[in-house]
């Protein structure tokens, strides 16, 4: 059996899990997955959230994303990192980079069990604060210059590829480079504020293909994790990671009230598996959910399996589908064989679904219920490192 499809029916504890431990955000970033702005006065405590990193040591979950929001406004967040290193629970966390000091910074070089994601949208401070806010970017580049000062090796430059920034690649690996930092490309989806923009962010099919052969040029030296799988269609040269939508198999997410969503970018009830402060905590959610449990089974891929790419693509991201009013058996909107956008020209305006939440500044959070029912998912090898780097790592082929 494949790594491809021993995954798609689960694992018995994920293997890239992100954890969002706030909505609190000193940004408001016109594409935030998770429409962040705001604390949900519903956080999980200090007490909770230790409960839940013991949780994942006892199920082996070796790595946790923590993001938000903007995680290092949370009062406790240090003092959660120091309890997830000591535990077993290795870090890597999402930064805009305002609470990286010089302190932080030192702190940060001498762990072997933290990593940091510094996240830029622009090789240059027009690009990204059209994006991300007026004075991110410098704040971005002093957190990056603060980090390689004190000898953090290889943190993460964290990028998501839009219409203005795709140009700007060879620009953004000369920055990781200055820094001695890694790159990490990720994709824009229409989720949270995401949705908003995506029609006007969203690269253009020219820059789909530019950007796919830019990676396979220097995709050794570059981190995507499965962020690019719907451009395997191509099919000129592989690209690293793992080319299957991982949500509710070996993706989930954890929210700041203790949700289990099936993928980061997909908040939304449709997508909610239940709640980490029901019985049992998080691995009942995990295990026995009835929707991760239909993730799980079998799939059709719809009209897409007639098609000669599918074995590479596998129909494209779930979220991205949903969130443009696609069937999830349907095409990727950004297909780059072209259905697509055959598909989105029969979608009515106004009728794809709008995020369940909204953290915004602006905006005001509504209430979500969920619940659990048994099934047993069988036990397999956990994996040796973040799902950021692969999600093969640790995996023999």
């Amino acid at each position: 059996m494949s790594l491809v499809e021993e995954f798609q029916y689960g694992l018995d504890a994920p293997i890239c899990l992100t954890w969002e431990l706030t909505y609190a955000c000193n940004l408001s970033c016109v594409h935030c997955l998770s429409s962040s702005g705001r604390r949900d006065p519903r956080e999980l405590t200090t007490a909770e959230c230790k409960a839940l990193i013991d949780e994942f040591e006892r199920m082996q979950v070796f790595y946790v994303n923590i993001g938000g929001g903007e995680p290092t406004v949370r009062p406790d967040f240090w003092e959660l990192v120091d309890y997830a290193t000591e535990h077993h629970v290795g870090v890597k966390f999402s930064t805009n980079g305002i609470k990286i000091t010089d302190e932080v910074a030192a702190k940060l070089a001498a762990s072997d069990y933290v990593d940091v994601q510094i996240s830029l949208d622009g090789a240059t401070e027009e690009v990204n604060d059209a994006v991300r806010g007026p004075g991110s970017y410098r704040t971005a580049v002093r957190a990056m210059e603060r980090l390689r000062d004190a000898g953090f090796a290889d943190f993460k430059v964290s990028v998501v590829v839009t219409r203005q920034n795709a140009g700007q690649l060879d620009a953004f690996k000369a920055i990781a480079d200055r820094y001695g930092a890694q790159l990490r490309l990720t994709r824009l989806r229409p989720s949270g504020r995401g949705a908003d923009v995506w029609d006007e962010l969203h690269p253009t099919a020219a820059q789909q293909r530019e950007l796919y052969d830019w990676l396979v040029a220097n995709g050794d030296n570059v981190l995507t994790g499965d962020s690019f799988f719907h451009l395997a269609g191509y099919g000129d040269g592989g690209l690293p990671g793992l080319n299957l939508c991982g949500a509710g198999r070996v993706v989930c997410l954890v929210d700041p009230v203790g949700d289990v969503y099936a993928c980061p970018f997909a908040i939304h009830d449709t997508f909610l598996a239940g709640n980490i402060r029901s019985d049992g905590g998080f691995a009942p959610v995990w295990r026995d959910s009835e929707l991760f449990t239909e993730l799980r089974s079998p799939q059709t891929g719809g009209a897409c399996t007639s098609c000669s790419a599918y074995d590479s693509c596998r129909g494209g991201c779930m979220a991205a589908k949903f969130f443009t009013g696609l069937p999830l058996d349907g095409p990727d909107p950004e297909c780059v064989r072209g259905q697509g956008e055959l598909a989105l020209a029969g979608v009515a305006p106004g009728s794809a679904p709008k995020p369940s939440l909204d953290h915004s500044h602006r905006g005001a959070p509504a209430p979500r219920r969920s619940g659990p029912v048994p099934v047993t998912i069988g036990l397999r090898r956990p994996p040796e490192r973040a799902c950021d780097e692969s999600p093969l790592a640790g995996f023999g082929h």
